[in-house]
């Protein structure tokens, strides 16, 4: 009569439950892993699957008490220990393979399963005992079935969801499997006692349970260990193919670590310390850097979610950094940790925006006020001219003509954007109607803004039209000199209007419009001065101005 130890059967199933999670976890790290990428987690997961299986078999065998001592063969406790995890391995990578098609679970299955039960028998074959040992056919067969049937649902359920649950059901599962088949597989143990004595030699159970052990504690290692890095390796990979860095803080020293991503954003060199973690060296801006520092307090201390942005030392670069508490499962501050990211871009963006609506209300202010002084400019106009008219078609035509002399002066402001107008351009539009050489300008390049402009713009067409009507222009063999000079140590320009072989010409009996629009527009806009002269061989103005613009 053989017995079981409850302990060591309790034990086993935990070890088939550990090997099943660790499994189940580290195939799930063969998805999206091509070529040499795979072999390492296939690898890892047949050594779990296989050597965790192994583990709990030899950790039942523990507790199993034949009646008689008992010793184990190395060289066929190795071979059921290899046998395991190849069969494992040679399962999950048939499983693995999507182009094997769906047939692909039952067959790796039942491989796995003979190879599970080859273990089990094979590591039983090791025992050395004084009893004879025999076998119950249909208890055996009954054992390679439960691990071909606990194969297929471990493949099934490492192709499905990684949830926690669903991976604790499915590892509690298997785990009731694989021991089922184990104790289904002692169960058609059949033992009889012999009279001679045990040879001498085998591994003593002491020195097994130490091996055994050790593979346990190396799974749990590799599970722990290859998870977490995995897990890292993954997140900075994702979030530096992203263009984002990863940085993290302990809470019990300060110390913090950043991701060669986050080193680059910052200009930071990869041979550098860290540095202080309150006062960092990236930052020299003092509002910048109290305002991450506030801030990074409060994350600390729980009371708010990190997120700043601040420009980089010694660069035109932006950044935004954002981070939150990592805690334990009991709610304990274990760490802050976060990424950083380039915003440049978007700094720029933003203040572009800024400019662009500022310049926007300057542009309808401007124009507001341009539109004003246009509607005062043509009311005096009309205003000015309908006193002189002596009839309606007079006062037409004289009206439509400074009408179209106000207009050519906005053609010559709306060609460069309304900010500015040279007087030779001036000039030029009011006097191309007549001959080339009845006009001769000479004179260094002046600039207007747009308000001098308007007011200059009328004042020559003033001036050009009284040459028409009663000067120099209104005869073929007459001529229009303009000349005017560099600016004086005021800024002033002079500007001399020389009419000459037109007809003889008399002073006006009183001022007429033109002659007070010409005086109120350099009193205004021009801050100047005119001095009409209506000598008898011709008219000579004599008109002094300070334009704003300055020529560059």
């Amino acid at each position: 009569m053989h017995h079981h130890g409850t302990v060591f059967l309790l034990l086993a199933y935990a070890v088939a439950v550990l090997a099943g999670w660790t499994a189940l976890d580290l195939f799930q790290r063969l998805k999206g892993r091509e070529g040499r990428d795979r072999a390492p987690w296939l690898g890892a997961a047949a050594l779990a699957m296989g050597g965790g299986i192994w583990s709990m078999h030899f950790i039942a065998m523990l507790g199993f008490d034949p009646g008689a001592p008992v010793s184990y063969d190395p060289g066929l406790t190795l071979l059921s220990f290899l046998l395991a995890v190849a069969g494992t391995a040679g399962a999950f990578f048939a499983a693995s393979r999507e182009r094997l098609g769906r047939g692909r679970i039952p067959v790796a299955g039942a491989a796995m399963g003979l190879a599970i039960a080859a273990m089990h028998y094979v590591g039983m074959a090791a025992m050395r005992t004084t009893a004879a040992v025999g076998w119950r056919v249909d208890l055996v067969v009954a054992s390679v079935l439960i691990a071909i049937a606990a194969s297929v649902a471990a493949l099934w359920a490492s192709r499905q969801e990684t949830s926690i649950p669903w991976r604790a059901a499915a590892a509690a599962s298997l785990g009731i499997a694989v021991v089922g088949m184990h104790y289904t597989g002692m169960a058609a143990l059949d033992l009889a006692p012999v009279t001679h004595a045990m040879a001498e030699g085998g591994a003593p159970p002491l020195a097994l349970a130490v091996s055994i052990a050790a593979v346990t504690a190396v799974i749990l290692f590799m599970a722990l260990a290859a998870s977490m890095a995995d897990e890292r390796s993954r997140l900075v990979s994702t979030l530096a193919a992203a263009g984002v860095g990863y940085w993290e803080v302990n809470l019990k020293d300060r110390s913090f670590t950043l991701s060669p991503r986050a080193r680059e954003l910052i200009a930071m060199p990869k041979d550098r310390p860290d540095g202080d973690v309150m006062n960092p060296v990236w930052v020299e801006n003092d509002d910048h850097l109290a305002r991450r520092r506030a801030a990074l307090e409060a994350a600390i201390a729980g009371e708010a979610e990190y997120d700043v942005e601040y420009p980089i030392a010694g660069t035109d670069r932006w950044v935004q950094s954002r981070g939150s508490l990592v805690r334990s499962r009991s709610g304990r501050p274990l760490k802050l940790a976060g990424v950083v990211s380039d915003i440049t871009d978007r700094h720029r963006a933003f203040e572009a925006l800024e400019t662009s609506e500022r310049r926007q209300k300057l542009l309808i202010n401007e124009l507001n006020h341009r539109v004003k002084n246009t509607l005062a400019t043509l009311q005096s106009i009309a205003t000015l001219t309908a006193r002189r008219a002596s009839s309606v078609e007079e006062f037409s035509a004289l009206f439509e003509a400074r009408l179209m002399a106000l207009s050519e002066t906005h053609n010559l402001l709306t060609a460069s954007g309304w900010e500015q107008a040279t007087l030779v351009d001036l000039l030029t539009k009011e006097l191309r109607p007549y001959a080339p050489d009845q006009f001769r300008l000479t004179g260094p390049d002046v600039l207007f803004d747009a308000s001098q402009a308007l007011a200059m713009g009328m004042i020559a067409h003033e001036l050009a039209t009284n040459a028409a009507k009663h000067g120099a222009l209104s005869t073929p063999d007459g001529c229009v000199t303009v000349s005017w000079s560099d600016a004086d140590a005021d800024g002033s320009h002079t500007l001399e209007w020389l009419e000459a072989d037109g007809p003889p010409v008399s002073a006006p009996s009183r001022t007429g419009f033109g002659s007070r629009l010409i005086a109120t527009s350099l009193k205004g806009d021009l801050k100047g001065e005119a001095d009409l002269d209506y000598a008898p061989d011709g008219l000579r103005a004599r008109l002094v101005f300070r334009p704003r613009k300055t020529v560059s």
